[in-house]
C-alpha cells in the first residue's frame, strides 16, 4: 500500500482520526499569533489546526494531499463557520511560494522519511516570512516505547540535535523535549513523548 493509500484509507471514515479540537501545543501558544495575516498548515489533514487558526483571524491554506481529509477539512471549517484555502498538494512536491506566510505550522507530520523531510523544511523555509512564526511539534524517539502514535521508525522522529540544525537558519527558536499525555482523536492518544519548536525567521 502507497502511503497516499493508506492514509486516504486512515482519512476515509467518519471519525476525526486526531479528533476535531486543534493541537494543544497550538492552543497552548496562541498569543504568539498575530492578529491578521496569512498561514501556511502544512499537511494539515482534516484541518483541526487550519481551522483554529481560521478561527484566530488568519487568512489560512491548509495543504493536504489526501481528498478525504480535505472534505472533512472543508466540512469542519462549515461548522466552525470559517473559510479555508484547501489546496491539494504533497508536503514535500508543493511549490512552496516565497515569503508568503506569517505563520507556518507543522505539527505532526512525521510520515517524511529523511530526504522527503529536508524538502518539506526547505518548503518551509522558503515560504516564512522574514519575522514570521513557525511552530512545529512532533514525536521524539521515546514515543516508540509509549505506542500510543506516530512512526515507528526512529528516522522519521525528532531529536534536539536535528531541530537545532534543521533550523540554525532561524532568527530566534525555542526547543523543549518533554513528556505529556495527549488526547487528540484516537490518532493521539495517551502518554506520549513530544518535542516543540517556536521559531523566528
Amino acid at each position: 500500500m502507497s502511503e497516499f493509500e493508506r492514509w486516504e484509507t486512515r482519512f476515509s471514515g467518519v471519525d476525526y482520526v486526531f479528533g476535531e479540537a486543534p493541537s494543544a501545543f497550538l492552543v497552548a501558544h496562541r498569543d504568539l499569533l498575530p492578529r491578521a495575516g496569512r498561514a501556511l498548515a502544512v499537511a494539515d489533514g482534516e484541518g483541526r489546526n487550519g481551522v483554529f487558526l481560521a478561527e484566530r483571524g488568519l487568512d489560512v491554506v491548509s495543504t493536504d494531499f489526501s481528498p478525504s481529509a480535505q472534505a472533512k477539512a472543508r466540512a469542519l471549517a462549515a461548522r466552525r463557520g470559517v473559510g479555508l484555502d484547501l489546496v491539494r498538494a504533497d508536503a514535500h512536491d508543493w511549490d512552496y511560494p516565497p515569503a508568503a506566510f506569517d505563520v507556518v505550522i507543522d505539527i505532526f507530520t512525521q510520515f517524511s522519511t529523511p530526504d522527503l523531510r529536508a524538502r518539506k523544511w526547505a518548503g518551509v523555509r522558503r515560504a516564512l516570512k522574514p519575522g514570521g512564526l513557525l511552530l512545529l511539534e512532533g514525536y521524539t524517539p521515546d514515543q516508540i516505547a509509549h505506542g500510543t502514535g506516530g512512526p515507528r521508525d526512529p528516522a522519521q522522529l525528532y531529536t534536539r540535535e536535528l531541530l537545532e540544525r534543521e533550523f540554525a537558519w532561524l532568527a530566534s527558536r525555542e526547543i523543549r523535549a518533554y513528556e505529556t499525555v495527549l488526547s487528540e482523536g484516537a490518532g493521539h492518544s495517551g502518554p506520549s513523548a513530544v518535542i516543540d519548536l517556536i521559531g523566528r525567521a
